[in-house]
């Protein structure tokens, strides 16, 4: 990789930071994470529950920990949740620790794949698209001040994705397919 050893996607939710991340480590051939999967696994429970029994701030603080312990295994790719860098404590630690590629998606994408937003806390609400404009008019100018990479994932193919993040930040494409596997 050019510069940083590590790769951390931003987004919001339904950018396709989880998948994108999972190819890209792939083609990379390097472990990746998830921030709130580590989350959940530290704590044993599921966001939600924590929402639930915490709040919002108790999540974030448990994400803070999660992102700092993550940001300091080299060489990894990670996607973090969609307001990750709402916290100072994590901008400075995902632009400090890695290249920073922020998945850029249109409203319409976003409401696409995040159908009701059953599972996700932030987005129990009767006006979804309200909701989601809401939380994009917050976190997206922090999102593009962070990036190093801005990725438009609207109506692309995760595999078409993570190889313009290939080529883009690491300077390598995808070789083709021997003729018999094309």
């Amino acid at each position: 990789m050019i510069g940083k050893a590590n790769i951390f996607l931003i987004g919001p939710m339904g950018s396709g930071k989880t998948a994108v991340g999972r190819q890209l480590a792939r083609l990379l051939d390097v472990p990746f994470h998830d921030s709130d999967a580590e989350i959940e696994r530290r704590s044993g429970v599921d966001i939600p529950f924590i929402f639930e029994q915490q709040g919002e701030d108790g999540f974030r603080q448990r994400e803070i920990e999660a992102i700092e312990a993550l940001t300091r295994l080299e060489p990894i790719v990670m996607a973090t949740g969609g307001g990750a860098v709402l916290r100072p404590e994590n901008r400075q630690l995902l632009s400090e620790r890695g290249t920073v590629v922020f998945l850029a998606t249109s409203l319409g994408q976003q409401l696409h794949r995040v159908g009701s937003g059953k599972g996700r806390p932030l987005l129990h609400t009767a006006d979804l698209p309200a909701r989601l404009s809401q939380l994009r008019a917050q976190r997206d100018p922090i999102y593009r001040q962070l990036a190093d990479y801005v990725v438009s994932t609207d109506h692309r193919r995760v595999a078409r994705v993570a190889e313009q993040i290939l080529h883009d930040v690491c300077g390598r494409t995808v070789s083709p397919a021997p003729p018999d596997e094309r």
